[in-house]
């Protein structure tokens, strides 16, 4: 058998073996079947084959290795019973734990990190996802002394772990990864400063920001698309879209809101990512509203919902800003948690149950939107004239009319608007 380990490191491609190792620290909040199911979908998000899935329990982690030396000998038998090429460890790695583990199991190893920046990397579709991607790459493996960093003066791809140009050296420039970094934070910073230009033009308009936030696959575009009509990406996939999309929509009571599909969240998402795409991000944290989308189908999804407050805490998102929960996927409970679902959704005023698949549930959860940004409305009397058609248009687009006196030549309307908005109006 010719391994991984033995072959030039730049032919690892998609379709290669993988064996999934989790060392069981005994986190009593997650299950560990339910764990290995999710690395394997990570796994399985970039073409990799997964051949076994292996739980090692870990009473004391080892500096050298993580898990025991007699569990290493036992992986390295089960590394060539699979013919893996790769082993990927549902932890985080030192340096030189990977680099012990590779010698020992004769294949490649990366860690939970590694996996998801590969993911990332293979998703980013735009120039700024790519610069994100690449920075949080670097700042992984600055301190990593098993890639050649000469190819980044060459305008090539291939700064993943699985394969690409240059990375047969054993020693790292330093002083490369830290000029290339230091040009991806300019350039980011850029992209950053645009960004902000035009969130406050949208402040302005003022258009309320409704930002989509959930733990990955969790149903968050495809809800997306059944509230825009658009057509963005949404496959049972994890991380199925990365870059940020945002749309238009109109709600009762407001004639116009911005809808933003974001990345999602997963447990442990490492915090290169974090910082990397703090300026996508920044569209969640200047929301108005924020849709938490829960699959609540997984049975992982309460661990889910802790995961995602977790990474929102973690980016500044402040507590005060408005949010409520959609349970996703009703369409795949049974009858009976079915209805227990809905009577349970249904005794709490920040919960809407929902299919984005079907549709049920949709009407409640757009009245829910509307209902959560016009709270802060007021009532006011407003009397135009009688021929003042443009005027009652505006207050029908812009608030909620409740009602309406026609005497003469005028007409006086009760309308719940924004402070904002009645300031607007006056100065119509």
């Amino acid at each position: 058998m010719t391994n991984g380990f033995n072959r030039d490191r730049d032919d690892f491609a998609r379709g290669g073996r993988t064996l999934i190792v989790l060392p069981d620290q005994g986190d009593a909040h997650r299950d560990a079947d339910a764990r290995l199911d999710e690395t394997a979908g990570l796994a399985a998000a970039i073409g990799l084959v997964v051949t076994e899935k292996v739980a090692v329990r870990v009473r004391a982690p080892k500096a050298a290795t993580l898990i025991g030396s007699g569990q290493v000998e036992q992986l390295a038998v089960q590394v060539r019973q699979n013919e893996a090429d790769l082993v990927v460890f549902d932890a985080s790695l030192t340096p030189v734990q990977q680099r012990n583990l590779e010698t020992a199991l004769e294949a490649k190893v990366i860690d939970r990190t590694g996996l998801i920046l590969e993911i990332f990397g293979e998703r980013a579709a735009t120039a700024e996802g790519r610069l994100q991607v690449e920075l949080a790459h670097l700042d992984y493996q600055a301190g990593r002394l098993v890639r050649s960093w000469t190819h980044l003066e060459r305008q090539r791809g291939g700064f993943g772990f699985l394969g690409g140009p240059g990375e047969t050296q054993i020693e790292a420039d330093r002083r490369l990864i830290r000029d290339r970094m230091a040009r991806l934070r300019r350039e980011l910073e850029q992209v950053s400063r645009t960004r902000g230009l035009h969130r406050d033009r949208r402040q302005r308009a003022p258009w309320p920001i409704i930002a989509l936030v959930g733990y990955t696959n969790a149903g968050k575009s495809t809800l997306f698309n059944r509230l825009t009509g658009a057509h963005v990406m949404a496959e049972d996939l994890l991380f199925a879209t990365l870059d940020p999309t945002l749309r238009q929509i109109s709600l009762p009571g407001i004639d116009k809101a911005i809808l933003s599909d974001t990345v999602g969240f997963v447990s442990d998402l490492p915090t290169q990512l974090v910082a990397a795409f703090q300026a996508t991000l920044e569209e969640v944290v200047s929301a108005d509203l924020l849709i938490h989308v829960r699959d609540i189908a997984h049975p992982e999804s309460e661990a889910q919902r802790s995961d995602v407050e977790a990474v929102l805490a973690e980016i500044g998102v402040s507590e005060l800003t408005p949010r409520f929960e959609a349970w996703n996927k009703l369409d795949l409970l049974d009858p009976e948690r079915h209805e227990d679902v809905l009577v349970e959704a249904g005794h709490r005023d920040d919960v809407v149950a929902i299919s984005a698949l079907s549709g049920e549930g949709i009407d409640d959860l757009i009245e829910q939107v509307a209902a959560k940004l016009t709270a802060g409305h007021r009532r006011y009397w407003i009397t135009l004239d009688a021929g003042d058609g443009a005027g009652a248009a505006w207050l029908h687009a812009h608030g909620e009319v409740l009602g309406q006196i026609s005497e003469d030549l005028q007409t006086q309307y009760e309308v719940r608007l924004a402070e904002r908005d009645y300031e607007r109006f006056l100065q119509r």
